[in-house]
Formats: structure tokens, sequence, C-alpha cells
């Protein structure tokens, strides 16, 4: 092995230095009102490609968009104004995040506009997806804003960012929000919301904490990179409290999910040792507005609901809960009709 070559592997994987890291995230220099344009630009395509794939409930068109969107830069520069203490560019990016989902929801809601029928979770599978967040969704965007921090730290990895733009649901769920808003669904609105900034809180929090394991601030003061003038201590609380704060609705959406799955397999299990004896056969169990919709097709004499509600009470789920939808089916052999 060379002495240089021996000096590069001691040097350990290629990093990037602090200014390669703020020409990546932050909207200042020279080039300033190039990135903005190109940052604008790629935010409304980006937002009208989310809102026309929700839409037509197209999950490639999303994914599309989800790569365009351009809204992880901002929140990766407020991360990075933190670690380096910088107050100009930490307003800068929160202006810029700020404005920049709420242009994604006006988008969504003109979009909205031009639909024939409400774009609801209740009949869009992209919408469905997104308006109802739990610790899950926090603990994926947790583990995906790491990878960006780490991919905008060393350039060895750097090509996992479109993996990340992916990963992490931005535009989409602000576009959702827009679309649902416009449809009448204000709590449905909210919820996309609260993705939205369940994301944002995550990529915020675990990049501090990769930017200090990886002793960025260091790095920062070293390279004399330091524009003094924002408390770490105070931001970074900042960003712990909003990561608790958005956690405690994410805790009762799962913990109201996971109530709701067991009471539809205790209503399934049920309702299929109700069907068994007869004719009848259940098709689907799932929860709409707080009650377990039950459909079942069959032919002949209706299955006895009291049977039902007994067998419910057994299985400790409150028959006034549900509801039975019965279809009735009829089959024709087109072959043995008379001519």
């Amino acid at each position: 092995m060379t002495s240089a070559a021996a000096a590069s592997a001691s040097a350990g994987p290629p990093r990037n230095s602090i200014a390669g890291m703020r020409d990546s995230v932050l909207f200042d220099g020279v080039q300033r009102r190039n990135r903005l344009s190109r940052f604008w630009i790629l935010l409304i395509l980006a937002s009208v490609i989310a809102s026309a794939g929700v839409l037509a409930d197209s999950t490639a068109t999303v994914i599309g968009a989800m790569i365009v969107a351009p809204m992880m830069l901002p929140i990766q520069g407020t991360m990075l104004s933190v670690v380096l203490a910088d107050r100009t560019n930490l307003v800068r990016s929160i202006i810029l995040m700020v404005t920049g989902a709420l242009a994604s929801i006006g988008v969504g809601f003109v979009v909205g506009l031009l639909a024939v029928y409400p774009v609801v979770a209740s009949t869009n599978s992209q919408v469905a997806g997104r308006v109802s967040p739990g610790l899950v969704d926090l603990l994926a965007a947790l583990a995906t804003g790491a990878v960006g921090s780490i991919a905008l730290i060393r350039k060895d990895i750097s090509d996992t960012l479109p993996g990340v733009a992916i990963a992490i649901s931005l535009v989409p769920p602000l576009c959702v929000a827009g679309l649902t808003l416009e449809s009448g669904a204000l709590s449905e609105s909210l919820g996309a919301v609260l993705l939205f900034l369940t994301n944002v809180a995550a990529i915020l929090l675990s990049g501090v904490v990769v930017m200090a394991l990886m002793r960025v601030p260091q790095l920062a003061v070293a390279q004399s990179a330091v524009p003094e003038g924002v408390d770490r201590r105070k931001a970074v609380a900042v960003i712990v409290a909003m990561a608790v704060i958005v956690g405690v609705p994410l805790a009762g959406n799962t913990i109201a999910l996971a109530t709701s799955k067991v009471r539809e397999a205790k209503v399934s299990a049920a309702a299929q040792s109700w069907t068994l004896p007869t004719s009848w056969r259940v098709i689907a169990v799932n929860t709409r507005q707080g009650r377990v919709i039950v459909s079942t097709e069959g032919a002949g004499a209706q299955p006895s609901v009291d049977q039902l509600r007994t067998a419910l009470r057994s299985a400790g789920v409150d028959p006034a809960q549900v509801t039975v939808i019965f279809v009735p089916t009829t089959t024709v052999d087109l072959a043995e009709q008379p001519r």
C-alpha cells in the first residue's frame, strides 16, 4: 500500500465540508436567486403532480412527485442552521418551509376544484394512507431523516438522497390536505397536516442528533464556519418539544387503530361462525366512522341477526357498534336457458 493510499484509508470515509453542506441545503450566497427560483418551480410542479396522482389514485405518479419535490431542502436547512447557530439562514429556511407548505396545500385545493367527486379517505386509497398517521410513521421518518443527514455529511453515500425523497412523505400529504379541505373533510385535512409535521419534526430531531454524533459542530468551529446568533440548546429544546407534541396524537391514532383492528378480528370471527351453517358468506369486515361494517352475500333466507348479536356479546363486542349489509345474489346458468 502506498503512503498516499494509507493516508486515504486512515482518513476514513470522504467527509463533506461545512461549505459543501451549506451549499447543498441553504439558500444564500451568490446563487441564492437561482436556488429560490428552482425551489419554487420544482415545488409547484411537484404539487401539481402529487395532487393529480392522488386524484387519479395512482401510487406511481405520487412517487414521481416525491422525487421532484424540493421540500427536504428547507427542512434540512433549518436543521443545519441550528447546528451551525446561523440565525439568518434559520429564519430564512423556516419561512421557506412554511410558505412552501402553504403553497402545496393551495395547489391541492385548486386541483380539488377540478374533481367531480369528493376526494376523501373512503373513496381514495392515497388519501386513506395519509390522514391517520401513527407512531410507526414517526419511527420511519426518524430513520429516514437520519439517512438524509448522513448523506448530507458523507459524500460517499450522497447517492441515497433520491431514496430518501421517496421514503419521506412531504409534498403528498400537503396536497392531500388541500384536496380534502376542498372536499369539506376538515378532520382528514388536519390528519394529513399532522403527517407532514411528524416528518418535519423527525427530520429535524434525527438530523440534529446525527450531526452531533458525527461532530459537525466541532468541524464548523475548526473551519471557522460558525456565525453565532442561535442558542443551540433552546433550538434543540424546541425541536424535541415539537416531536413530543406531534407524538401525542400519533399515539392516540395508533391506539385507536389497534383497538379497531382487534374489534374487527372479533367481529369477523363471530360473523364467519354465524354464516357458516347457511348459504351466506362474509365478504368484508371494516370500520367506517367508528362502526364495524359486516358485508355479506348469499341466496335464500337471511340468517337471524339475533344469533349474531349473541355471538358478538360472547366475544366482548357491543352489537350496537356493528352494522350488517346483506347483498342477495342470483346465479343464472345461461347454458340451461330454453331457446
